[in-house]
């Protein structure tokens, strides 16, 4: 099983509208996807989203994660979470407990 762990910044006042539309849009869509939530934590005091994923499948996650992008109903979600992002990092995880 592949992880990875997602960091972003979002704009400040925006923590709880992206919240909600991630819930509502990115999380059902990744699941139709293959992938496999572990945790997501806001973080008020800086305006920052943590979230865990993984995936399984024998395509692997980096093809997994280039269709999902690449798929219609990601280009059409709405409200799209993203656009409060204003930065991200991610990074492979290797489980250890």
């Amino acid at each position: 099983m592949e992880y990875q762990v997602r960091r972003y910044r979002i704009t400040p006042g925006k923590l709880d509208e992206f919240v909600d539309a991630w819930k509502a849009g990115v999380v059902p869509l990744r699941e139709q996807f293959g992938f496999q939530f572990h945790g997501a934590w806001s973080i008020e005091e800086s305006n920052e989203f943590v979230w865990v994923i993984s995936y399984e499948r024998s395509e692997g996650f980096a093809a997994a994660d280039a269709a999902y992008y690449a798929s219609e109903e990601r280009r059409h979600l709405s409200p799209d979470p993203a656009e409060h992002i204003v930065s991200s990092d991610q990074a492979p995880a290797h489980r250890v407990l």
